[in-house]
């Protein structure tokens, strides 16, 4: 994550592990299928979840990255176990393209 992106994370949620913690816990909160999103506001950043195939694109936020909660998702490798799913996804995440969507216009 660059110094710039960081700033942008720590600007909208007080620090990296904040941002972690906050997407973590809507991830968790999800009943059933849907997803959670890293998305973006105008300058700032939030996290929300949409049910089933809803997404960010709906409504009037940018998608920057999203995590899939469908059990299609992680059951072969993590079975029922959600979080430890979630969890794993701090550690495959590319910073670098996920700025890269948050500094890109929406629609090139």
């Amino acid at each position: 994550m660059s110094a710039d992106f960081e700033k942008i994370v720590i600007a909208s949620f007080g620090s990296i592990d904040a941002m972690k913690k906050q997407f973590t816990e809507k991830a968790l909160a999800v009943f059933g299928s849907g997803w959670t999103w890293l998305v973006k506001d105008h300058d700032d950043l939030l996290i929300m979840s949409t049910p089933n195939q809803d997404n960010p694109s709906m409504t009037s936020y940018k998608p920057i990255f999203g995590i899939d909660l469908w059990e299609h998702a992680y059951y072969l490798h993590y079975q029922n176990r959600r979080a430890e799913y979630v969890a794993a996804v701090w550690n495959v995440i590319d910073w670098e393209q996920v700025e890269k969507f948050c500094t890109r216009p929406l629609f090139l």
